[in-house]
């Protein structure tokens, strides 16, 4: 039986071994709403409004409390959509003498914790199987990924993730 011919998760050229910043999708099983309501004209000067179930509150626990369990890790934004997550994370060296740990090693790491902890406290498997991970390469492409989270729930109604 031939097998299908899987696209290459990981960047060639980078040095996975290296401190970095990265942006992370997570979907919730099957693409079920199960983690938020997006309220329109709920927010700011009408804006949309997320209103976290409370699967969706043990995930911002979870997320709120990630530096406890991994120092090197910084969650610098996030978002918690119906069915999916968005995080903008930064991995810092911090290996035995200064040296950097294998970051390749940190993030399942810190996404199996994450998922583990959050179906624990919701009591059932909330999350897909696997995650999307883009390494962000330079500071146009961390801006623009974070206004892409902040903007999320705004464009929730044309999300390819969308369920109504």
């Amino acid at each position: 039986m031939d097998r299908p011919i899987r696209k290459p998760m990981r960047l060639r050229e980078y040095d996975y071994s290296s401190p970095g910043a990265y942006f992370i999708t997570i979907c919730t099983r099957e693409k079920e709403c199960l983690l938020s309501r997006i309220l329109v004209g709920a927010g700011v000067l009408d804006g949309p409004k997320v209103e976290l179930s409370s699967c969706g509150m043990a995930v911002e626990e979870t997320l709120r409390d990630m530096d406890r369990h991994y120092p090197r890790v910084s969650i610098d934004r996030f978002v918690i959509m119906p069915n999916h997550i968005h995080l903008l994370l930064c991995i810092s060296a911090g290996g035995p003498s200064g040296t950097p740990a294998p970051t390749n090693a940190v993030l399942p790491s810190l996404i199996s914790y994450l998922k583990r902890t959050t179906n624990r406290k919701c009591g059932f498997p909330l999350w897909q199987r696997s995650y999307y991970d883009h390494v962000i390469r330079n500071e146009d492409d961390y801006r623009q990924i974070a206004e892409y989270i902040e903007a999320n729930p705004a464009r929730w109604g044309e999300d390819r993730f969308y369920r109504a």
